[in-house]
Parts: C-alpha cells; sequence; structure tokens
C-alpha cells in the first residue's frame, strides 16, 4: 500500500508551490481570459434559458443544466487564477482547497452527465425510432435532473473526507489505510467519469452515422443534426477532458516511480491541460445550438443585430434551413422559434 512507501522527499519538497512560476502566471492569466469570456456569455445564455426561451416549457431542462454547471465552474476561476499567479497550484488553506476540488469535481460530473444523456437521447431517436425513448421521458422531469445533482455527490466525497497533501497525495506518503482507500476511490472516479462517457459516446456517434448513410435523402436533414449534437459533444471530450485525463494517468505513474524531475515536467503539463479543460463552458453553447435550434434563434433575435438575423437564423450550421415563420403585429418583427427536439 502507498502508506508503507518511504517517501523522504515529500519533507523537503512542497508540492503545492509550482515548479515554474512562471508557466503558472501564463497559466493564471490564461484562465483569467477565460473568467473574462465565460461570465458574459453563461450570463447570456442563463438569460435566454430563463427569460426568452422558458426552458422548462421547452423540454430543455437538462440543457439548462449544463448552463449551471458552466457557470459554476466559471465563478471558480478567479480564485485559482490567484492561486497560479502567486506560484501556488492549490489554496494552501485546507478548507479552502477541498471546497474548490469538491466544486470542480461536481460541475465537471453534472456537465458530463447531462451531455451523455442528451447524447444517449438523439442515440435512441435516431437508431431506435418508434421505440420508447426513457431518456426523452427523464430529461422532461425537474426531478430527475436533482436526482442526477444528488446522484454526484457522493463521488466528491473522497475530496472532503481525507487529509491530503496540497489536495492530493496519492502516491505520497500518507498515514492509513483508510486514506490509501479514498484517495484510490478519488483516481477511479476521476478516470471512469471521463472514459465510460466517451466509450458511450463513440458508440453513439459510430451508430448514427451508420444509420445516416442507410437512411434517404429526405431524411438525412434530421440525421445530419444528430450527428452534429453527438460530434460536438465529442468535440467537447476531446479538447476539453481527455487531454487532461491522459496527462493525470501519466502523472500518477511518473510520481508512484518517485521521479521527482519528471514529475516537475508533467505537474506543469497537467495543470496546462487542465485549464484547458476549462474551454468547456465557452463550448458548451455551441451543444445548445445543435441540439435546439429554437435557443439558436432565440440566442440570435436578443443579442445579434438585425442585419444578421434573418441570415443567422436561416444558416442552420450548415445543415439545412430552419423554418420561420415571421409575424408584423404595430411594425415590429415576431420570429416564431421553432423546437427542432422531435
Amino acid at each position: 500500500m502507498f502508506s508503507q512507501r518511504n517517501m523522504s522527499t515529500n519533507e523537503t519538497i512542497d508540492h503545492c508551490r509550482g515548479p515554474n512560476a512562471t508557466t503558472y502566471k501564463a497559466l493564471s492569466w490564461l484562465m483569467i481570459g477565460e473568467f473574462l469570456l465565460g461570465l458574459p456569455l453563461n450570463l447570456s445564455v442563463l438569460y435566454i434559458f430563463v427569460f426568452k426561451f422558458k426552458f422548462w416549457k421547452n423540454k430543455s431542462i437538462f440543457l439548462f443544466n449544463i448552463v449551471v454547471a458552466d457557470f459554476l465552474l466559471v465563478a471558480c476561476l478567479p480564485a485559482k487564477a490567484y492561486h497560479y499567479h502567486h506560484g501556488q497550484r492549490r489554496s494552501q488553506n485546507k478548507v479552502l482547497c477541498k471546497t474548490m476540488l469538491f466544486m470542480l469535481f461536481l460541475n465537471r460530473g453534472a456537465s458530463i452527465a447531462f451531455l451523455i444523456t442528451l447524447s444517449l437521447d438523439r442515440y435512441f431517436n435516431v437508431v431506435h425510432l418508434g421505440r420508447r425513448n426513457f431518456v426523452k421521458a427523464l430529461k422532461k422531469s425537474p426531478q430527475i435532473s436533482i436526482l442526477i445533482w444528488l446522484l454526484l455527490l457522493p463521488l466528491t466525497i473522497p475530496t472532503m473526507v481525507t487529509t491530503f497533501e496540497c489536495c492530493n497525495s496519492l502516491g505520497r506518503e500518507v498515514e492509513t489505510f483508510y486514506h490509501d482507500v479514498t484517495d484510490v476511490f478519488r483516481e477511479i472516479v476521476y478516470f471512469t467519469q471521463i472514459i465510460i462517457p466517451f466509450i458511450i459516446l463513440v458508440y453513439c456517434t459510430v451508430r448514427i452515422v451508420n444509420r445516416l448513410r442507410r437512411k434517404t435523402v429526405g431524411e438525412k436533414t434530421k440525421l445530419r443534426r444528430a450527428v452534429c449534437v453527438v460530434m460536438s459533444v465529442v468535440l467537447v471530450f476531446s479538447i476539453c477532458f481527455l487531454p487532461s485525463t491522459v496527462a493525470r494517468a501519466v502523472l500518477l505513474a511518473v510520481r508512484l516511480k518517485e521521479w521527482q524531475d519528471t514529475e516537475d515536467v508533467v505537474v506543469q503539463v497537467y495543470d496546462s491541460l487542465m485549464v484547458l479543460s476549462y474551454i468547456d463552458c465557452l463550448l458548451d453553447p455551441l451543444v445548445y445550438c445543435f441540439c435546439n435550434s429554437g435557443f439558436k434563434d432565440a440566442y440570435i433575435n436578443t443579442f445579434f443585430p438585425k442585419c444578421l438575423q434573418v441570415k443567422l437564423q436561416n444558416t442552420d450550421f450548415g445543415l439545412g434551413t430552419t423554418a420561420t415563420t415571421t409575424l408584423s403585429t404595430s411594425g415590429d418583427r415576431k420570429i416564431s422559434l421553432p423546437i427542432l427536439e422531435k
């Protein structure tokens, strides 16, 4: 067990301090940029979902939950940027350290859970058309969304119950078997919440693409949209989650080998890829547009100038035009927002 390992380097090395101050200052500015872009973007998306699109009426409760998870992630970025700017990988305050890790675990898990659910919904709508789609029934219920959040809470327990060096003790000297188990469980959760959903995504994508190839021309517009929905989720995973997961595996392997010089380099790569993973709060709005053109039209109608509205609304990301109905009342132009989540 890890507690039986003799790691004398722990006494002389501050694992909470970044190996290279320049790297972490650069990463802090990158996080500030993500915050400055992500905050107004996610606030505008929240505004559209609540006041314009009325998600509870348009079967978009799961999409709204992704928005909430992204917004909570964006709210964590200033604190992380502050610590990185001062050369600290984590806060030296144990309460703040564990709170930040808890928030990141919870928000990442929520984003992944709801993204996968949306992909499964598209899969059943396309590959098993005509059969009862239990996912569609689930996503209409706000109680199911609350249940998903509650089920994610136990997965964050290892971040709260164990005292670990710089919120990261696996492979370092710890005192008890109990700490070893919680550390291992935390790493299992970290990897499985990425690997298993990615396998599901690949499977759904392959099946939807195969169905697209066999369909007639008249059915292909809907299928292309389904492909784009799943592919947009795959894109988010490939850019935001997979690279940091691979780097995490390499970091653990290097740490267990006690290669301290190599670990200093790998730690910087891992932390850089983790910062990159936070851009999912900027990429997820693409998923919203692919999933529901009604949201896209509402967003364009609210924030884009009128000279661009018609062009953008009729250009459905290369998937065909969106049928819209234009009404004139008192000289104002109103556009009905079709819901293409059928």
